[in-house]
């Protein structure tokens, strides 16, 4: 190869690097939203199970308020 030849790659070759320096970068941040997003999910989740558990504790209450009262049908 010629010295020409040897720049021209090289020049490619640290073009190649700099793209992948900031695909890794911005790779690195999509990574970091993703687990973002997966801890906000985990706590809606949490809060769900959370009202799921406080509205089947209100159910059992009506009900037995309901059976006292003679309101069933």
């Amino acid at each position: 190869m010629t010295d020409e030849t040897a720049n021209l790659v090289l020049e490619h070759l640290k073009r190649f690097q700099v793209q992948m320096n900031r695909f890794e970068d911005r790779l690195t941040n999509v990574e970091a939203d993703i687990r973002a997003i997966k801890q906000h999910i985990g706590a809606l989740v949490s809060s769900d199970a959370t009202r799921d558990g406080k509205v089947a504790t209100l159910e059992i209450r009506v009900e037995r308020i309901e059976r006292r009262l003679d309101l069933i049908d």
